[in-house]
């Protein structure tokens, strides 16, 4: 029998708490901790093995390609949020299907420290990005189980939930970027794997905290519909080998093709979700809701997600990274945000707890994390000399501070956002479709990081932040009528 969301959550110590919260979600804050110190511990430095010469231990790809990998790889890993939301909605049930995931993406670490070139490059990533796809929607999912319908905490929570994240995210890229430059770029991606395999141990002691959240389907497959699905993804599986195979997708326009799998599959499922009948009017108008945000959403990620496209670049080549006397390694500029969202994770949760209902509605937020990502982008302008060396730390860190506040301002909100216009039918996958504005954008990362000129980057970041403004103040410009649509969701 489904999981009655609007049930209270009943787990053991249901009595006892975590920073206010319900105990449940320090075991998630571990696992997503751990799983997010794997997984931005290895993109620290996935870069820098494509496009390094063999002789710096790399591929030697030319730095186009490698950044186009990285955005396609990236917005692979939220596409596959998808099929993790259906599997956990259809098959398993949110718990399990992280736990599984959790595993597939511990042996993806494993197989990029262990094979050797673009074997382990493609077998690694693969295995990772479907797993992560696994643990990102399901982990919120079950994080959103652990709350009644109205309960204030919520947003709280989520803050508190996305401050594992980020702790995660300092942690990995300083070890295994160190670990790179002082023994190579295998034992950095050991690292991510041994980080994982902690992270699995502690879910697994814990599992039983969570009692009922997320133990079963919400809307479970009928036996007769399995063979149908199993056909259809053995078809999908041959037309992605055949189109591998003809040559058509290349390293260069990767990010590209990903870009236009994930634009169809998110018209797709908003159709799906707004045509079943398995839903309400009310939550359909709340889906409809969610259109204009999916679209900001993209265009936000497309801006920050540059962290691991031209960003690792601009460090690598621009930046002056001396600290008395001693140069550190460019992955570690990925550290300097996660420090940032632990800084203010706290005070932004303690602020919309104080606020309550007159904090500012969801929209306003997002349109706010939008105009803000796109400021950020016109602060670089200053500091683009092209020489080597010549833009000073200092620079960077406040530019990453507005990456910090944009993201605040809609990331966690964006998750909590997901579950409070779930249909009942698609909670999970409706967290899923939140990822997929962020496969979206991660994807454009890869291919706006193309337009990159080290030698004249003044227009990139000012048709990039210009962009992003105007679609923040469009937004707010419509709030109006989302926040109508919404009905009742704040």
């Amino acid at each position: 029998m489904a999981t009655d969301i609007n049930a209270p959550l009943t787990a053991p110590g249901r009595s006892r708490s975590f920073f206010g919260q319900p105990f449940a979600l320090a075991n998630l804050f571990g696992v997503e901790m751990w799983e997010r110190f794997s997984f931005y511990g290895m993109q620290g430095i996935l870069l820098f093995y494509l496009y390094y010469s063999a002789a710096e231990g790399g591929l030697g790809y030319d730095k186009d390609s490698a950044t186009s990998i990285v955005g396609a790889y990236g917005g692979l890993v939220y596409l596959s949020t998808i099929l993790g939301g259906w599997v956990a909605d259809r098959l398993l049930g949110s718990e399990r299907t992280l736990f599984y995931s959790a595993i597939m993406i511990m042996f993806g670490h494993l197989s990029l420290a262990i094979l050797p070139g673009i074997t382990g490059v493609a077998v690694g990533l693969s295995l990772i990005g479907v797993g992560s796809g696994g643990v990102k929607a399901n982990a919120t999912s079950i994080v959103g189980e652990l709350y009644e319908p109205g309960d204030p905490r919520r947003d709280a929570g989520f803050s508190i939930f996305y401050m594992g994240i980020n702790l995660g995210a300092l942690v990995g890229p300083l070890l295994t970027g160190l670990l790179q430059s002082k023994i190579g770029f295998h034992v950095g991606f050991a690292a991510a794997a041994i980080g994982m395999a902690l992270g699995l141990i502690q879910y697994a002691i814990g599992r039983k905290s969570l009692g009922s959240a997320g133990a079963d389907p919400s809307h479970p497959l009928l036996p007769a519909e399995r063979m149908r699905f199993i056909w259809a993804a053995v078809g999908v599986l041959v037309v992605i080998g055949a189109v591998i195979g003809s040559g058509l997708v290349t390293a260069a326009n990767l990010s590209d093709v990903v870009i236009g799998i994930t634009a169809a599959a998110a018209v797709a499922y908003f159709a799906v979700i707004l045509s079943s009948k398995q839903i309400t009017a009310v939550e359909r108008s709340r889906v409809v809701a969610f259109i204009p945000m999916f679209l900001a959403s993209a265009v936000f990620w497309s801006l920050y997600q540059q962290q691991f496209t031209t960003i690792p670049v601009f460090a690598d080549t621009r930046l002056d990274r001396h600290i008395f006397g001693w140069e550190f390694p460019p992955s570690w500029v990925l550290s300097i945000n996660p420090i940032m969202i632990v800084t203010f994770a706290g005070v932004f949760a303690a602020m919309w707890t104080k606020l309550g209902d007159r904090q500012p509605r969801t929209p306003i937020k997002f349109a706010g994390g939008t105009i803000i990502m796109g400021l950020a982008f016109l602060a670089f302008i200053p500091f683009t000399d092209p020489g080597p060396g010549s833009t000073p730390l200092v620079s960077l860190v406040f530019i990453i501070l507005l990456f910090t506040f944009a993201e605040l301002l809609l990331s966690p909100v964006g998750l909590s956002l997901a579950t409070k216009l779930a249909p009942q039918a698609f909670r999970t996958q409706m967290v899923a479709l939140f990822f997929l504005s962020v496969a979206l954008g991660t994807a454009a990362s890869g291919t706006l990081a193309g337009f990159y000129n080290p030698k004249n980057d003044d227009p990139f970041f000012l048709w990039t932040g210009l962009a992003s403004i105007v679609v923040g103040v469009c937004l707010a410009g419509v709030s109006p009528w989302v926040s109508k649509k919404m009905a009742g969701v704040r």
